[in-house]
């Protein structure tokens, strides 16, 4: 049993928008956590890595040829398998109105490893057995409970756009929703572990109405984190804004304020900003309702013009009551590449760590 357990919490690599700038978002971040980075940045641990989800960097439904390339950059592990990599799905990995649903997701990202061929996932090598449904699965690390949920920005207007891929505002359906209630209600007793691609409404940065879009000279709104889609809820362009299909549910967040430390840490993404940005009051990682939110985006350097390639190991300490959430910067745009300390910060937990 290891005293040291490593999560590397990281998403939004875009991979089809920065290959056209000739970066490769996802196999450099790859990369660099094995061998470290072109201009100094070091290597680092991780045993699994949760990635949030926004594979696809194409503003219509992503096709096979994207899904390709996901899969070959994953191909650059040396030191670790695809199977360590758990993965739920982001807006801009929607499947379109007319299309099976979320088949691009399940083919080329395919949590459950149904499609080894195409995806390179082998559910026999995962560290973790995975429970569930692709859009909403567990698996259990010691005793720390993941609960990882996809994003169901699919089946067309208004929760989810057809030809032009997933709206911004994110979506889970209600089964999800009451699969996570029984969830928690039922494991107690562990470490709890929430993901998702989007954060919930007012947590962090730029999570909260409206917050994803800024006003022009004639009073419009405009894109600024996300795009303006009128009729896809854009108040809640920066946030879980859907649950089983109603607007502005706040399903999750009703939960947490009526049973306030139900869960330890919400992991998701989605809003790329700099390290140091604040929005809203808040910044990249908050508390609240006595739950501590992180938002790890994002591995993109060019989707969105606030992107910078940023990720967050997470280190879990046996016998501790409180875990460790770093902050690596994968270029040097914004300071040195590799570890920047300024933004560091201590997770408390529940329950104390007991280890793998």
């Amino acid at each position: 049993m290891s005293d040291t357990f490593n999560v590397w919490a990281a998403g939004d690599s875009h991979v089809g928008t920065d290959i056209r700038r000739g970066r490769k978002s996802l196999a450099e971040t790859l990369q660099q956590s094995e061998h470290g980075g072109e201009e100094g940045g070091p290597t680092f641990k991780w045993d699994i890595m949760i990635d949030i989800g926004d594979l696809s960097g194409s503003q219509t439904p992503p096709d096979d040829e994207e899904g390709e390339l996901v899969v070959e950059q994953y191909s650059v592990l040396e030191k670790h398998s695809r199977s360590q990599i758990y993965n739920i799905v982001g807006n801009h990995d929607a499947s379109g109105a007319d299309e099976e649903t979320q088949w691009w997701f399940k083919k080329w990202a395919d949590p459950f490893g149904v499609n080894t061929d195409h995806s390179g996932v082998d559910n026999g090598e995962r560290p973790f057995t995975v429970n569930g449904e692709w859009d909403h699965y567990s698996f259990q690390a010691g005793n720390i409970l993941f609960l990882l949920m996809g994003d169901r920005n699919d089946g067309g207007p208004p929760v989810g756009r057809g030809k032009k891929g997933g709206y911004p505002a994110g979506a889970v359906t209600q089964e999800t929703f009451e699969w996570w209630v029984r969830m928690v209600e039922s494991n107690q007793d562990k470490i709890i572990v929430s993901v998702h691609h989007h954060m919930l409404k007012e947590t962090t940065v730029a999570s909260g109405p409206w917050e994803g879009f800024v006003k022009d000279e004639d009073g419009n709104w405009k894109g600024n984190y996300h795009g303006y889609f009128p009729d896809g809820g854009p108040e809640g362009a920066s946030y879980l804004y859907w649950v089983g299909g109603r607007p502005d549910a706040q399903a999750f967040e009703n939960y947490l304020a009526e049973h306030p430390g139900s869960i330890d840490l919400w992991i998701g993404g989605h809003t790329h900003t700099q390290p140091d940005d604040t929005h809203g009051g808040r910044s990249h990682i908050e508390k609240k309702w006595d739950v501590t939110f992180l938002n790890c985006a994002a591995m993109t350097a060019y989707h969105g013009h606030r992107s910078l390639p940023m990720s967050r190991p997470i280190e879990f300490l046996k016998g501790a009551n409180e875990a460790t959430i770093r902050c690596y910067l994968h270029t040097s745009a914004h300071a040195a590449q590799g570890w920047y300390k300024k933004t560091e910060r201590m997770a408390p937990l529940r329950h104390a760590f007991q280890g793998v």
